[in-house]
């Protein structure tokens, strides 16, 4: 059955999945749902149905129809919306939301790690970024996309440790258990991993991160220097922040937890566990609780720059 009453969708669009939820006037939960990545470098149509799937998910669970979304506002952090032509893309999308207010994925969980106050993260995730609010203004770095930038992330390990495993085939490295594992997913025959990574995404890559983390903490030498690499390169853009006077700091994203340990101990001290994820945080945009920053630099444009608005 569905509702006549105001209610507000939080989208939290990645490069692994794509999160909706949606809350009540009074801030009550009321469905959740999870869908397929939700990034624009699968398409914009793509990402679109993957936000739409996660939606009519969590209002069927609401108990909500389709009708119902002209009384819905929208807040939607998406990967990917400074890429070229996006926004404009987006702009033609027919949504059926009574306002959709569009950030970058990364802004939303700076809003939500920080309830919208002045702060940083660093997302170490698929990819990575870092993301900063001081005085109204957003600080950007990094996060240029895999496999140009994305230092420190899923994918990046992943890269890593496969061009690693490759060296080890050819005897050019040293073979460790780590590697033969990474060698054994390919049937240890270097073109099959060649034909693979023809065809492979940043999400592939990243499935090899668990599998070096893992082998990272047993102390295999190969996996501790992948993993040593990444926490210097998420340790960096920790620095820069501070350097820019933010001293709230906040590591999310799918390998927060794990790269976390291997970060220095000043750096350790310094992070706060966030206040809430990035669905909350674009639920504060939905809400119009708070004003969008401004860029600064405002000629940045990365893939996960610039906050887009319409409405009906």
């Amino acid at each position: 059955m569905g509702t006549k009453g105001t209610t507000y969708l939080g989208i939290d669009g990645g490069g692994t999945h794509c999160r909706a939820r949606i809350e009540d006037e009074s801030g009550r939960l009321l469905g959740g749902a999870i869908s397929g990545p939700a990034t624009t470098r699968i398409g914009v149509e793509k990402a679109w149905r993957s936000i739409m799937e996660a939606t009519e998910a969590a209002a069927a669970q609401a108990g909500l129809t389709r009708e119902d979304f002209a009384g819905m506002h929208a807040g939607i952090g998406l990967a990917g919306l400074g890429r070229r032509g996006a926004e404009a893309a987006l702009k033609n999308i027919a949504h059926p939301f009574a306002s959709a207010i569009f950030i970058s994925d990364g802004m939303a969980a700076c809003l939500g790690a920080h309830s919208g106050a002045d702060g940083a993260i660093v997302v170490a995730g698929t990819g990575s970024v870092g993301v900063g609010l001081i005085d109204g203004r957003e600080i950007r770095l990094a996060g240029y996309g895999f496999p140009v930038s994305d230092e420190g992330s899923g994918a990046d390990i992943g890269l890593q440790v496969v061009r690693l495993a490759l060296r080890a085939a050819d005897r050019r490295g040293e073979l460790t258990p780590l590697l033969s594992e990474v060698l054994g997913a390919f049937d240890h025959d270097p073109y099959q991993a060649v034909a693979w990574s023809e065809e492979a995404r940043a999400t592939d890559y990243a499935a090899f991160a668990p599998i070096v983390m893992r082998h990272a903490n047993q102390g295999d030498p190969v996996g501790r220097r992948i993993v040593e690499r990444a926490a210097d390169a998420i340790g960096d853009l920790l620095d820069v922040f501070l350097a820019r006077g933010i001293d709230r700091l906040a590591l999310v994203g799918g390998l927060a937890d794990a790269i976390t340990p291997w970060l220095t101990p000043d750096l350790r001290a310094r992070l706060r566990r966030p206040d809430a994820d990035a669905a909350a945080g674009a639920l504060l945009v939905a809400r119009g609780r708070l004003d969008l920053p401004k860029l600064d630099p405002p000629e940045r444009e990365t893939d996960h720059e610039q906050a887009s608005k319409f409405r009906d």
